[in-house]
């Protein structure tokens, strides 16, 4: 406590971290104004100790404009954390293993996706997808707890946050949006096809996540402003030929 006192009473800079799988980024304070972004620091959470990735360099402290307390970065990764980390890597595989075998013995509707653990390894997060709104998975807790000796979370996510964790390619050929550069999803309904005049073909609109594309969003404004310079289909109108 009183290291993190005097960690808090130092901070001269703030930066922006994001933890692993996470698409917001989070401002942590610190007096190393040397640390910068793609550099792996740790820091304390609710949830215990966690490495996270730095997403933007070590500004002062003077610019900090939010009203949320600063909580301070611990220190850069050493060697030591990032050998534990891999460590770590390698627990999250063999986490999904137990999980995956246990699943099967069971019968249950669940398509693990991945497996993540905090830094002291003392819990483990595991994201799935179901065909059914809610699954009863105490039973599956009952016997991968043991197995695992840590604490265990499952936590069931959408098609579209699947689509985001693995990626892929879109119709239009590029990597997928939600993967790349999304930090958050709108409500996409068939009404900004028919805006945009798309020909209404369901599978043609649909990404890999089975949901319509989030791209309608991106030029439906364009397309409402536009279309008020023009009458509305099927207007009887007059020109200068007739």
């Amino acid at each position: 406590i009183e290291n993190e006192q005097n960690l808090g009473q130092s901070m001269s800079h703030f930066i922006g971290i994001r933890f692993r799988g996470g698409e917001k980024s989070y401002y942590f304070g610190t007096n190393d104004g040397t640390i910068a972004q793609g550099d792996v620091v740790i820091v304390e959470t609710a949830d215990g100790y966690e490495a996270a990735n730095v997403s933007a360099s070590a500004m002062p402290l003077s610019q900090y404009r939010s009203s949320f307390e600063l909580k301070p970065i611990l220190r850069k990764a050493t060697k030591s954390d990032l050998a534990k980390l891999e460590f770590n890597r390698s627990f999250e595989q063999h986490a999904l293993e137990v999980t995956r075998k246990n699943i099967a013995y069971l019968h249950l509707p669940m398509d693990l996706i991945e497996a993540v653990s905090n830094f002291d390894a003392d819990k483990v997060t595991i994201t799935y997808t179901s065909t059914e709104k809610r699954v009863d998975f105490r039973e599956l807790l009952h016997m991968i707890v043991p197995a695992l000796s840590c604490r265990v979370e499952l936590r069931q996510i959408a098609s579209r946050d699947k689509a985001r964790m693995i990626g892929g390619i879109g119709i239009c050929g590029l990597p997928l949006c939600c993967s790349t550069f999304l930090t958050s999803f709108e409500g996409i309904s068939i009404q900004r096809a028919k805006n945009q005049m798309l020909t209404l073909n369901i599978p043609k609109l649909s990404g890999p996540c089975g949901k319509l594309i989030c791209c309608l969003l991106f030029e439906d404004d364009a397309y409402t402003q536009e279309k008020k310079k023009y009458p509305p289909h099927g207007t009887r109108i007059h020109t200068p030929d007739g």
